[in-house]
């Protein structure tokens, strides 16, 4: 009952917002209005995303003056509600909205895929984890219960996925037939940073680190969407963020 209590504490002061952009999406249904029907659900996820903040599901810091941190609820029903919903509208939109299905390339599921992901996922989170090693776990959000790191996983995995049809598959999908892939990797890392801009400067503190990590984490998971689709793009943003988020290191 709490954990439902939190949700319905959450999404009660965003319903509103999402009702507004829901009415959008439907009033512009039609092929001719994908971009515009892409750039609602982005604002609508945003909006979303941003809001866990405030209602205490994430907390974001910086150490040292640079290093970013993040820690979530260690109510594990939340995060696997959350990972749920997301996993849902991740593969539910695009088969839902014909026209934003055939900018999703998937790719394969397979060992190298995993295997690339993961790769990537190092390269994203491993130049700010070696940044923090010398600095004490208490100073970047504190030690993870190990219980916790399952529901994490699944939250991180899942839960990055719908973020990662939105900007790696649609927006992406769209940008390469107007700007070609080259500058479709640029662009969709680089508004992906954007996106974040208010959560950096309104919503927390942490200011230009964020902007700095979700900029990298962009350009490498576009670049490995250009390459072999959403689906390593979306294990690396996963494995990245449980790095962060995981207190391992």
């Amino acid at each position: 009952m709490d954990a439902l209590a939190t949700l319905v504490d959450y999404g009660a002061p965003i319903l509103p917002g999402i009702a507004v952009l829901g009415g959008c999406s439907v009033l512009l249904w039609g092929s001719r209005t994908v971009l515009l029907r892409v750039v609602v659900a982005i604002l609508a996820f945003v909006l979303l995303r941003d809001a866990m903040t405030p209602a205490g599901f994430w907390t974001f810091g910086v150490a040292a003056g640079w290093v970013p941190w993040l820690r979530f609820t260690e109510d594990a029903t939340v995060l696997l509600a959350f990972a749920a919903a997301s996993l849902l509208l991740a593969l539910g939109w695009p088969l839902l909205d014909r026209d934003v299905g055939s900018l999703v390339v998937w790719g394969r599921l397979d060992a190298r895929s995993v295997g690339l992901g993961v790769l990537a996922a190092a390269v994203v989170a491993g130049p700010w984890l070696a940044a923090s090693i010398a600095i004490p776990l208490a100073a970047r959000g504190g030690p993870v219960p190990s219980s916790l790191l399952p529901a994490l996983l699944a939250l991180a995995l899942a839960g990055n996925l719908f973020e990662e049809v939105l900007f790696r598959g649609a927006l992406q999908g769209l940008l390469e037939r107007q700007v070609g892939p080259a500058r479709a990797v640029v662009v969709s890392g680089v508004l992906f940073a954007g996106c974040h801009a208010f959560l950096a400067s309104t919503v927390t503190d942490v200011g230009w680190p964020l902007l700095a990590f979700t900029a990298h984490e962009g350009l490498v998971c576009a670049e490995l969407r250009r390459r072999r689709g959403v689906t390593p793009a979306a294990i690396t943003h996963g494995f990245a963020i449980f790095a962060l988020a995981a207190g391992l290191v």
